[in-house]
């Protein structure tokens, strides 16, 4: 090949051999950084070196000993709920005033409602509206957030979209 005539292919060989000698430079020094410093090596966060660093989460455990949400006595600050009705669905919100879009937590239980959707409805306008959220039973419980700019007292509650089931109200004032 006549290198003389084709100088931009010449230099683009060249180049490219450059970057991958400079690759496997770079490459051993961070190998070499690596082994010296003991990054990734076999010891632990507790000072042994007899097995290497792992992350391990806990193991799931059984709730279905503790009381449910709607038997607890409320803590002071707790947000204001009703009775829950005789559904079996248990509404309580994290919060009980938040600022215009804060994110307002809503959790609770559903005795014999697995795999059921809740639709999320708010109190507006003397009647319950939908919010546009919805989730579903796992277990047993629900949980998701909603966002709302509407200042004062909100009312919410979930409704079962197969069996129309009705949850307590719970109500999160915002402003």
């Amino acid at each position: 090949m006549d290198t003389e005539k084709r100088p931009v292919l010449t230099g683009l060989i060249a180049l490219v051999g450059v970057a991958v000698v400079l690759g496997l430079i770079v490459g051993g020094a961070v190998m070499i950084g690596v082994k010296a410093t003991g990054i990734g090596g076999s010891s632990s966060a507790s000072g042994s070196s007899d097995s290497p660093s792992t992350f391990e989460l806990p193991k799931p455990t059984d709730t279905s000993t503790e009381t449910p949400p709607e038997a607890t006595e409320p803590s002071p600050g707790a947000p204001s709920t009703t009775e829950a009705p005789d559904t079996g669905i248990a509404l309580s919100a994290a919060q009980q005033s938040v600022s215009p879009m804060q994110q307002i937590d809503l959790t609770g239980t559903y005795a014999g409602g697995e795999g059921a959707i809740l639709q999320v409805q708010r109190f507006e306008n003397e009647q319950w509206t939908d919010f546009p959220v919805t989730m579903s039973v796992s277990g047993g419980t629900f949980a998701t957030y909603v966002q709302t700019s509407r200042t004062g007292p909100n009312k919410f509650r979930v409704v079962d979209t197969d069996s129309d089931a009705v949850s307590n109200e719970v109500t999160v004032t915002v402003g």
